[in-house]
């Protein structure tokens, strides 16, 4: 067995890329374990965790390339190059039969159709560029891309305020438009409800939830994280809020935010007491998502419902704290806030000690990686590494299905959960999906619980599960 670890300075590819890339390595044969990502903190701290030597990645930044291989023989390892080379060079053919190129800059793409939105998925340092650049076309923007300043957040929301144009972001994971879904949307068919959030995995859980009780949404118009900061003030909230009232296929108006500024909090709440149309306010830290769900519900004469889930005993699991996994930073805050009445304190960080609820899609954890719902890795290596830990009794994660995710997670969760579970430790999971997600959420159900875990569609109705094990169970 030879293990291998390359540097190439400043040779740039984007996370979904190189996700695609490192799933291609894996299949390479004779080879054990490999890794192809963007040379940032987190993945060289996956590398060390890998067992690769640290020597050949010092000095190291995060515009540069790494990969690392560990293999049968140097045949395995060379083929591993090809493969690498052959996956990073890839383009897709052209769509539709037609041979013209595709537009380079945001303009060219604007002037080449009729569309009202543009779609941003770039690097964060490059996002404000192209936002602004689509704004002075007269379209709203839906900004995917994280980690922009929040100067420049702020400034594309002032032009976007005063141009009657809705900035989405950045950071902004998730929306529905006309009943189309945009980034990571679960499937749900039009209704009554329209929704403006200020996190995306809210948004999906909301979505999910009403699904199950038989209501459509119309519209999930989706801020940015940053929007109902002090520094930004709400703008896109306001403005969604606004647009939303006056929109009249909407019945009922669902805000979601985690927790805002105290200030902010109160101009929303202002705005939506002027609303015409009935408002429920959903911020993290005051109700969950299913509370909210079921006011959405009772504004719409709809009787509450009891949220499906995969139950297992886990009674008998050893003794220790709770580590939480998670892929959204809503429903993080969510779980720590219904779990912290009965656990006490909860870290938020890794090395925190005790009881830790950790959100891998944060900005620090995406850098230069695709976001946990489509690349596991992270999380993998962190769940193999909780169960392996005798301090962590309870382990708590969410899978988040719909349209951008990852095609299989329980496929790749399953082994993994099994291992956590024979090792002594309880799994609980957070399922957000609706029965029409591409990954179908009742297969993805019963192949998690098949493994041994509980599984509940209700974020909050997981976070007191797992909390309820970590002071109700006994050791092994």
């Amino acid at each position: 067995m030879i293990s291998r670890v390359e540097l190439f300075p400043g040779r740039y590819h984007d996370s979904v890329r190189l996700m695609q890339a490192s799933r291609a390595l894996q299949d390479v044969p004779g080879i054990d374990d490999a890794l192809v990502a963007m040379a940032t903190e987190l993945n060289l701290s996956l590398l060390e965790d890998m067992a690769f030597d640290m020597a050949a990645v010092a000095g190291a930044g995060t515009n540069d390339l790494l990969l690392a291989l560990r293999g049968e023989g140097e045949e395995a390892i060379t083929l591993a190059h090809q493969v690498l080379e052959d996956a990073l060079s890839h383009k897709a053919a052209p769509s539709g039969g037609l041979d013209a190129p595709d537009p380079k800059t945001v303009g060219t793409a604007a002037d080449a159709g009729e569309a009202n939105i543009v779609l941003l998925s770039v690097p964060g340092e490059h996002a404000f560029v192209e936002a602004m650049e689509a704004l002075h076309t007269g379209r709203h923007v839906m900004i995917f891309s994280d980690n922009v300043p929040v100067e420049q957040e702020l400034l594309l929301k002032q032009f976007g305020a005063d141009h009657d144009l809705l900035v989405m972001g950045p950071d902004c994971g998730t929306a529905v438009v006309n009943g189309l879904g945009l980034g990571f949307a679960n499937a749900v068919p039009p209704g009554p409800v329209g929704i403006v959030g200020a996190s995306g995995t809210g948004i999906q859980q909301m979505l999910c939830l009403l699904d199950d009780a038989g209501v459509g949404v119309r519209h999930a118009l989706g801020t940015g994280s940053h929007d109902l900061s002090e520094d930004i003030g709400a703008i896109s909230t306001l403005q969604g809020l606004a647009a939303l009232d006056a929109d009249p296929s909407v019945d009922v108006i669902s805000v979601i935010s985690k927790p805002p500024a105290l200030p902010v909090a109160a101009r929303v709440r202002a705005a939506a007491a002027e609303c015409i149309k009935p408002v429920v306010i959903t911020f993290m830290g005051e109700t969950t998502l299913e509370e909210g769900a079921g006011e959405v519900l009772a504004k719409l004469g709809k009787p509450s419902v009891r949220y499906a889930s995969w139950e297992v005993s886990q009674d008998d699991h050893r003794g220790g704290t709770v580590r939480g996994l998670f892929s959204g930073g809503t429903l993080r805050d969510e779980a720590h806030f219904v779990a912290m009445p009965l656990l006490g304190d909860i870290g938020k960080r890794e090395g925190d000690s005790g009881h830790t609820f950790i959100d891998y899609g944060d900005d620090e954890y995406t850098q230069g990686r695709a976001h946990p719902m489509i690349d596991q890795t992270v999380r993998i290596e962190r769940l193999a590494a909780a169960a392996a830990d005798p301090s962590i009794g309870v382990i708590l994660m969410d899978v988040v299905l719909g349209f951008g995710s990852n095609a299989d997670p329980a496929a790749e969760l399953a082994p993994v959960i099994e291992e956590a579970i024979s090792a002594g430790s309880a799994v609980v999971v957070s399922l957000c999906g609706t029965r029409g997600d591409p990954q179908n959420r009742d297969a993805q159900a019963s192949a998690l619980h098949a493994a041994g875990a509980s599984v509940w569609l209700s974020n909050a109705a997981a976070a007191m599960e797992a909390a309820r094990l970590a002071t109700t169970r006994t050791a092994v």
